[in-house]
């Protein structure tokens, strides 16, 4: 059985706080911004609030029961995490599930706003960081966002446009079954979440960067070091100094922009590094996974041959 290192205690940790702090804050704004304001969440969630307020109306439940729905919705998705996204992703998404669930149970339902506008921006803002934070430290807040994660994987498209394109269904419930009202402002809160959701959780925005440097081959050595992308070598000359240089073009993420920065400086500080915005790629663009497997490869043939 292999030993848990320091670094991998460290990071377990680390997702543990993430998972207890992406919890809170979803729980807080149900429970304080969207429920009170009849306000609905994306997803699992939505429809759990949806199923509570249903049955109250009809007088079957007392009290808000938001997180048991939300708890009993998510185990078949679960399922799909743990056979599709992996073993660590699905464990901390569980976690994750229960803690929002437990504190959703244990907080009261107490209006901090009036105004159901303010409500339903504050309430998507929270919840879009809630799900940020956990999809940047490679689990989520469950629900719809394993579903998300799942077809972003497989499209490669932005993971908050996927939500909203997934959580309409639960607008139409809301506007159908209780009144567009309400609705309207779960669309506000819906967009809200998915923007901030696209600002924390980057994996999946593609930028171009053009490096100009006089030591192509030191950098490209410790580009790749770090990073499995494919870079293009292009011959230039300083227009100012007209000595020549030379200009690699590589597609990365944004989350790899930092070690692209400090690979590149760290072999060569006088490089000049422009960061170019990328709508789409066509053709072979690996993935986090995809990386990590050709990481491996090498490792595993060496150690067949021992």
């Amino acid at each position: 059985m292999a030993k848990l290192t320091k670094f991998d205690s460290h990071e377990t940790l680390t997702k543990l706080g993430v998972a207890l702090v992406s919890g809170l804050l979803t729980a807080i704004a149900l429970n304080f911004f969207l429920t009170p304001a009849q306000v609905f969440q994306g997803g699992a969630t939505g429809l759990a609030q949806l199923i509570s307020i249903f049955l109250h109306r009809l007088k079957l439940t007392s009290g808000d029961l938001t997180g048991w729905f939300n708890l009993l919705i998510n185990l078949p998705i679960v399922y799909l995490g743990w056979r599709k996204l992996g073993r660590s992703f699905t464990l901390f998404s569980l976690l994750n599930i229960v803690i929002i669930s437990g504190f959703t149970i244990l907080l009261p339902v107490s209006a901090l706003s009036t105004n159901p506008l303010m409500n339903a921006i504050f309430g998507g803002v929270l919840t879009g960081a809630a799900v940020g934070i956990a999809l940047r430290y490679g689990f989520s807040t469950g629900g719809f966002d394993i579903v998300s994660m799942y077809l972003a994987k497989t499209t490669r498209r932005s993971v908050g446009w996927l939500m909203f394109g997934i959580n309409l269904v639960i607008v139409l419930i809301a506007g159908f079954g209780l009144e567009w009202e309400s609705a309207l402002y779960t669309i506000i809160s819906i967009y809200c979440m998915t923007r901030v959701v696209d600002m924390i959780h980057t994996s999946n925005q593609k930028i171009t960067a053009l490096i100009v440097t006089e030591h192509p081959d030191a950098v490209v050595a410790a580009v790749s070091a770090r990073l499995i992308r494919g870079i293009t070598v292009i011959p230039s000359r300083g227009g100012f100094l007209h000595r020549p240089n030379t200009t690699l073009m590589i597609v990365i993420t944004r989350y790899e922009l930092y070690d692209l920065t400090q690979a590149t400086l760290g072999a060569d500080r006088l490089a000049f590094i422009d960061i170019l915005n990328t709508v789409d790629v066509v053709g072979e663009f690996l993935t986090s996974d995809q990386q990590e497997a050709k990481r491996k490869t090498p490792v595993q043939a060496s150690q067949s041959q021992v």
